[in-house]
């Protein structure tokens, strides 16, 4: 079995980020933002966040194939979709992508998928999650709060 993680860096202090992910287990963080130089949390800016998984024994990735395009983020953003129609978007566009085909499977394992949403009911990482277990099978999802 699969243990695939995700987490969002909002409403979280450095501490508390760290933690959730060392205490889980996870080796890789998979950054899956569209701009990983984000300054919502300073530690979140990618070059930082590459070196602070590195200090704390894990590896960090940005994979911008699990991104949602820029035109269908903005549209939800703007409120120009509802988060049926985002979500439907954004699984076609994992599917015109193929992003399955291309996955290190064996790389999920204890991996964790890393957006900015605090909660993952309504963020793209969850869908990726899920699409990814519906399409591979095998992975146990935990969503890291």
């Amino acid at each position: 079995m699969t243990t695939l993680y995700t987490i969002g860096f909002t409403h979280k202090s450095a501490e508390t980020f760290f933690n959730l992910l060392l205490n889980s287990g996870v080796k890789k963080i998979i950054d899956i933002r569209i701009h990983n130089t984000s300054q919502l949390a300073g530690f979140a800016k990618g070059t930082d966040l590459s070196y602070l998984a590195k200090v704390h024994g894990m590896r960090y990735e940005h994979h911008l194939e699990f991104a949602p395009s820029k035109e269908l983020f903005t549209m939800w953003r703007a409120k120009k979709l509802t988060w049926a129609q985002y979500e439907e978007a954004y699984l076609n566009l994992l599917e015109s992508r193929n992003v399955v085909k291309n996955i290190d499977i064996e790389g999920l394992n204890m991996a964790c998928l890393l957006c900015s949403e605090h909660k993952p009911e309504s963020c793209h990482r969850r869908l990726l999650a899920e699409y990814l277990q519906k399409a591979i099978g095998g992975i146990d999802i935990v969503h890291l709060i």
